[in-house]
This record gives structure tokens, C-alpha cells and sequence, in this order.
């Protein structure tokens, strides 16, 4: 019979629609509390606990130097396995109601210049062959569509369509959405579809991106492209797919654009998400006040 913690984990699965990664990051999370659990409290369920069970895991977690986000994410797994107990009325009130998360320092993300972005599509201004055509597709893409890695990876050639200049993709809680591309980027498909149609052996077709051994790429792979790719031209200690989205919405809302509409096209549900974006563009604004501005050149 299957137990909860199995329940949940095809919870997570099929319902929720979360991916792999995710799914594995919680069940990991409750498996370490349950193995805690089980050593300091002779408890072999994590079902009935209460909240100073709870608290001596984090103390532990933050004596062992695990970081406050990291504390944070192990018990948002917690959470969401006691939210999903609720539900099925295994139990009455959730051990974690009334707990509140550490405090963590705010990240600032840095956005690549413009100067940067520039430097490494100069770099890669007439590539040739498979490889460097589909990395310099791959940074484009990323810069003119703001779209996730996972995005990104799971990209099909049935979401391409050449004839209305968009693709489809899938978002976060499977989400759909419909992006624009521009014109210079359907130049690009061209191109790479015409040296991916010369691969010898290819095994994962239906998707867009592929490794030259004909497989579907993943999240290693896109991230050392751009770490690779950026570390030339930058000295920014992140060089990820996600600075990358973060250079994207940054540019436009910097060039003009309302919150709004980077909001669509991020796939964000609420501009609430959208908005941290929005310190860049005001530090933009302010250079172009304090140097525009009459009363400053007096």
C-alpha cells in the first residue's frame, strides 16, 4: 500500500505538474527530516510531528552552516507535504501554521550591458557549423524572448511557427504561452534547422535543440554555454540562463516598456514577480534625469 510521502510525490507529479528536479528537491527534503526525525525522536513518520520537532531540524540545519535560503526551501517542502496531508484530511492542523521563515539578504541580480550582450553576439557574428549556429540561437533566443531555460530546453519543433514568427512554450504549473520572435531570429531557425537536418543520428527529434549526438540538451549543458560564452566578456560573478531573462525584461523596461507587457511575455502571474526588474530601469531613469534635467547643469 502506497504510503503518504509515495502519495505525495505522484501528487507533486501529476497534479501539480512539477518537473523531476523539483519533485526530487522535495521528496529529499522530507526524507532528511524524516531520517532527523527518526535518529532524535525515535519516530519512523514525519505525519504527527509538532513544531519543536520541526525547530530542532532547523537548528541543526543552521549549525551546519546551511544557509538561511536553503533552511527556508527545506521547509517549504515541509510545508507543502503538510498542506498536501490537510487535504486528505491525514491530518487536522499543520505543525508548520504559525512558523516564519528566516530572514534572508535580498539579491540585486546584475543584468548584462548592452555592451556585453553586444560583445558576444560580435563574437559570434558568422558562425559556422552546428554547434556555433545553435549556441548563438541559443544566447539570441534567451535575449530577445526572456524565456526559462526549461523553456528553452523543452522546446519542440512543433512549437516553431515560421509562418506567424512565434513559438509556443510551456511555463511554470504547465502554463502555455504564445512569444513573438523577431525576424532576425527566424533567420537564425533557417539556419540551424539546416545543419540539425545534416546530424548523423538523431535521437530526440521532436525537440527543437539538440547536442550534435542528436540529443535533447539539458540544464548543465545551457548553463555552461553561457557561463562559457560570458566569462570572456564579463566579470559579473553570475553568468547564468536566468541573467540572461533578467538582461531581457531589464533592456526593455530601460528602452521603454510598460511593466505590463514584459509581465506576458516573462510569463509572470502577477507584476509582483515582474517588479524586481524595475531597480535597474530606475537607475536608468535617474542618469537620464540628473543629466537632462535643467536645474542640474546650474
Amino acid at each position: 500500500m502506497m504510503n503518504n510521502k509515495e502519495a505525495f510525490r505522484d501528487y507533486l507529479q501529476l497534479e501539480k505538474k512539477y518537473s523531476p528536479h523539483t519533485v526530487l528537491a522535495y521528496w529529499n527534503d522530507i526524507v532528511s527530516f524524516e531520517l532527523f526525525n527518526s535518529v532524535h525522536f525515535d519516530q519512523q513518520t514525519i505525519d504527527q510531528v509538532n513544531y519543536s520537532q520541526i525547530r530542532s531540524w532547523i537548528v541543526s540545519l543552521v549549525d551546519a552552516d546551511v544557509s538561511n535560503v536553503s533552511v527556508n526551501r527545506k521547509i517549504a517542502s515541509l510545508k507543502a507535504y503538510y498542506k498536501f496531508l490537510l487535504k486528505t484530511k491525514q491530518i487536522e492542523v499543520s505543525p508548520l501554521l504559525k512558523h516564519k521563515a528566516l530572514k534572508t539578504p535580498k539579491k540585486i541580480q546584475i543584468p548584462f550591458s548592452e555592451k556585453e550582450i553586444d560583445a558576444v553576439l560580435v563574437y559570434l557574428q558568422n558562425p559556422i557549423g552546428f554547434e556555433a549556429i545553435r549556441d548563438k540561437l541559443i544566447i539570441d533566443l534567451f535575449y530577445t524572448t526572456g524565456m526559462r531555460r526549461t523553456e528553452l530546453i523543452h522546446l519542440k519543433m512543433a512549437n516553431v511557427n515560421f509562418s506567424t514568427g512565434t513559438i509556443k512554450v510551456l511555463g511554470k504549473r504547465n502554463k502555455e504561452r504564445i512569444i513573438p520572435v523577431l525576424p532576425v531570429i527566424n533567420c537564425q531557425f533557417e539556419s540551424y534547422l539546416l545543419e540539425r537536418s545534416g546530424l548523423e543520428n538523431i535521437t530526440d527529434a521532436e525537440y527543437f535543440f539538440l547536442t550534435k549526438k542528436g540529443l535533447k540538451i539539458n540544464d548543465s549543458f545551457v548553463y555552461r554555454l553561457i557561463n562559457s560564452y560570458f566569462s570572456a566578456v564579463s566579470e559579473k560573478v553570475k553568468k547564468s540562463p536566468h541573467i540572461l531573462r533578467h538582461t531581457f525584461a531589464t533592456h526593455l523596461l530601460n528602452n521603454g516598456a510598460d511593466l505590463n507587457s514584459v509581465k506576458e511575455l516573462l510569463g509572470h502571474s502577477s507584476l509582483a514577480s515582474t517588479q524586481v526588474y524595475t531597480h535597474n530601469s530606475l537607475s536608468e531613469l535617474k542618469k537620464v534625469y540628473k543629466e537632462a534635467h535643467p536645474r542640474n547643469q546650474k
